[in-house]
């Protein structure tokens, strides 16, 4: 059986030394330390006394033989200063640090722990020590800085930034009954608004790194401007943009200085690339502070990779220290992850985070890597099986208990930290489904926490869309527990219409519900359209070219022998894997691409595509990529310019043409007078070409209603098509043919002259509008 490794006495200091500003006061014997003092490893007992001196208690040094070695060294090098560092008991709320009329106040919640130490590192000359050894730890008295199951203490004098500090905690060693307890080991505070990590991303020399919290109360709040104003989208006028911060600028091509390439500023300064695409809301893979080196930690097929989508969480509350510009630091991180949130609602561009509440960076119990809960309180913070061992329902070898009532609180406290402090507009929830379970692990049918998200005032104005599906097999799509404020990623809308686009036999059917908002999903209570998150491609599976080149995984660079990454792709080749030179086989996988992006743009429902697919980005079919910083990821710049006349042009022109035609974004489902198929085959599980006619007429939209025709043929052979009659006083133009070649396939005033019959080429698409 394993346990947990013998701890020291709490009465202890084991790490205590140089550069400190301090000075330790021991009110009862009159040692003091002051500041300025360069110390040599020393072992220092310290507790917290109740005894209070003008509400102030004040450290008690005991074990005379180190103060006596301490006083020698004094003695030699003593400086003038004579600044008191005193503590108090502190305050239980809030949790993490927050200041108070007579200092720093730290809390931390453990309801297991039976002792917990503060350790503290400061500043000296602007240069921090990052070493267990640079640190001045306060033990803490649980009878007078504990209450309840929180752990307090008001440090006083302390600077107002700058300061590293992090928890040692000890408690039952019997892991038999699920603790982790090992007082060895610096935690980083879950409640910490700052995190210090690594200097630069990716660095394997400092793989080992210590994550510290942080704090900055010194800097002036950040200035969001008299004019600036949230752009507060509808949410059925959303086109989403799935995107990851650093992959968008980190490439050479982008043309950054390579201390703004992969940043938040990287970013700004490519936001009139997403306007010229017309997308109006940015979906940011994880931006909180993540563990990108977690691969690298112990030998194994996957240790060459960087884990560059961020699904490995480390704090709740941080952002991305290494997407700051230049060398990391959390501060500056804040400040610049504000300023990308303010120009991007300056270009009227909504951001919404997609945040992982499931599992964190720790692991599991055969390699574990404890960080911060784990060594706080496992029992609390993760899903035990009845053995007392992790659960797994997140593929990544833990599950955060998310109902449990302290870790649901701290991610509400979570969520409306970043909207308050960073202006976000919404969340996307990744792998939802566990958020469904109960502290067992067993599904709920109304998990508090999704109602506690739904219900909560701060987060009213928010978009919250769930992945709604987890690696236990929890698939919710269209059952997510929603109380009419929940989206989903529409996960049988991508397979749907893969299957029909490329071909497959019996999808006509499927094919139209998804286009028209799944209704079968979705027509429930007061859920509507929006709700549902269309998407044929996002970060995890096939890029869109990739989609119509290859019919198999391709994921032998990561290192697990084509073992990972998803079998069930629905996707087809076009007649050659991979690449190709074939002229007749290129042109082909470019229709199709065309056809995804047209199907999903004319749908019912809230469009995302994927960062890249504007441009037809390949990871050369890998379908899982998210340990790779490179090219396999990264938006590549001169791939862009080379497709702007062409493919970009198409799919900016389409997204255009959604946003300024109130039929394809109906409030509500579409009524039987709102929609006509032009149909009378449902029955032929042959038939693979699909038309229907869209009106807007019941909306009122000022220009006298406007009518839309779509056909789809994912037939092999051409399909000549009879064209309804347009309505009275009308004629139908020809916008989109994506069989013809740039810029006929996309006229956004139309090209007159459509006859009762059109010719609709085998696997191509076409639009026509009325007027």
């Amino acid at each position: 059986m394993l346990t947990s490794p013998s701890s020291s006495s709490s009465s202890t200091f084991d790490s205590f030394s140089s550069n400190f500003s301090p000075v330790l006061t021991n009110a009862f014997s009159g040692f003091t330390i002051p500041m300025g003092l360069n110390f040599s490893r020393k072992v220092i007992g310290a507790r917290v006394f109740s005894r209070k001196v003008k509400d102030r208690s004040t450290l008690k040094v005991s074990c005379r033989r180190a103060q006596e070695r301490v006083v020698e060294e004094e003695a030699s090098t003593m400086t003038e200063t004579k600044q008191l560092f005193k503590v108090s008991t502190g305050e239980v709320s809030p949790l993490g640090v927050s200041q108070v009329d007579n200092g720093i106040n730290f809390a931390l919640f453990s309801q297991n722990a039976t002792s917990v130490t503060l350790c503290l590192s400061l500043p000296q000359s602007g240069k921090d020590d990052l070493s267990d050894d640079g640190m001045i730890e306060l033990v803490l008295d649980p009878s007078v800085n504990k209450t309840g199951d929180t752990w307090h203490i008001c440090v006083e004098d302390l600077p107002l930034n700058n300061v590293l500090y992090g928890y040692r905690v000890d408690g039952p060693g019997e892991w038999q009954h699920g603790h982790r307890f090992d007082h060895s080991i610096l935690l980083l505070d879950p409640y910490a608004k700052l995190v210090k990590g690594r200097s630069s991303f990716g660095d394997s020399s400092q793989k080992f790194a210590q994550f510290y919290g942080t704090y900055d109360f010194e800097s002036s709040p950040f200035n969001w401007g008299d004019d600036y104003k949230f752009p507060n989208i509808p949410e059925k006028d959303l086109v989403i943009y799935e995107m990851n911060v650093r992959a968008f600028t980190a490439d050479e091509s982008s043309g950054m200085d390579p201390a703004i390439r992969g940043s938040y500023l990287g970013l700004i300064e490519k936001i009139p690339h997403l306007q010229d695409l017309g997308i109006n809301a940015v979906e940011l893979l994880p931006v909180f502070e993540f563990d990108e080196l977690e691969l690298q930690r112990r030998p194994n097929p996957r240790d060459h990779m960087v884990n560059t989508w961020g699904y490995s969480t480390v704090n709740f509350f941080a952002p991305m220290s290494r997407y700051a510009s230049g060398e990391a630091d959390p501060v500056k991180a804040s400040k610049e992850l504000k300023e990308m949130v303010k120009a991007l609602h300056s270009a009227g561009i909504e951001v919404i985070l997609d945040v992982v509440y499931n599992h964190t960076n720790e692991a599991d119990d055969k390699y574990p890597y404890t960080t911060s809960f784990r060594g706080i309180d496992n029992k609390v913070y993760y899903m035990l099986d009845p053995n007392n061992q992790l659960l797994n329902f997140s593929g990544c070898g833990n599950t955060l208990n998310c109902n449990h009532p302290v870790v649901m609180e701290l991610i509400l406290d979570s969520l409306r930290h970043w909207v308050t402090e960073y202006h976000v507009d919404g969340f996307r929830f990744d792998l939802a489904s566990v958020l469904c379970r109960a502290t067992d692990g067993s599904p709920l049918s109304a998990p508090p926490l999704i109602r506690a998200i739904a219900k909560d005032s701060v987060l009213s104005r928010c978009k919250i869309i769930a992945e709604p599906w987890d690696c236990g097999g929890l698939y919710l799509v269209g059952k997510f527990p929603n109380w009419d404020r929940w989206a989903e990623w529409n996960g049988m809308y991508r397979d749907d219409v893969r299957r029909f686009i490329k071909g497959d036999i019996g999808m006509k059917g499927s094919f139209a519900t998804r286009v028209s908002g799944s209704s079968d999903l979705y027509q429930v209570n007061q859920r509507k359209p929006y709700h549902g998150v269309n998407f044929v491609i996002a970060h995890d599976g096939f890029t869109l070219r990739d989609l119509v080149s290859y019919n198999f995984k391709h994921n032998e660079a990561n290192g697990e022998g084509g073992n990972d990454g998803c079998n069930d792709n629905h996707s087809w080749n076009c007649g050659f894997e991979g690449e190709t030179g074939d002229a007749h086989i290129k042109s082909l996988r470019t229709r199709q691409m065309k056809n995804f992006h047209l199907a999903l743009m004319i749908s019912q429902g809230t469009p995302m595509m994927l960062m890249g697919d504007e441009y037809g980005h390949t990871r050369y079919g890998n379908n899982n990529s998210y340990g790779h910083d490179t090219a396999l990821n990264n938006f590549q710049w001169k791939e862009l310019d080379a497709k702007k006349q062409n493919h970009f042009r198409f799919f900016s022109e389409m997204i255009k043409f959604r946003h300024s035609h109130h039929v394809l974004k109906h409030e509500n489902f579409l009524t039987q007078g709102e929609i006509t198929w032009h149909e009378d085959n449902w029955g032929n599980p042959e038939s693979k070409f699909l038309a229907f006619t869209d009106c807007s007429c019941s909306l009122h939209d000022g220009v006298g209603g406007r009518d839309i025709y779509v056909a789809f043929n994912a037939h092999d052979y051409f399909v000549k098509a009879l064209i309804p009659q347009p309505p009275p006083g009308k004629q139908w133009f020809r916008v989109a043919d994506t069989n013809l070649e740039s810029p006929d396939d996309f006229v956004s005033e139309g090209v007159a002259g459509v006859a009762e019959t059109y010719n609709v080429a085998p696997f191509s698409s076409i639009l026509l509008q009325s007027k």
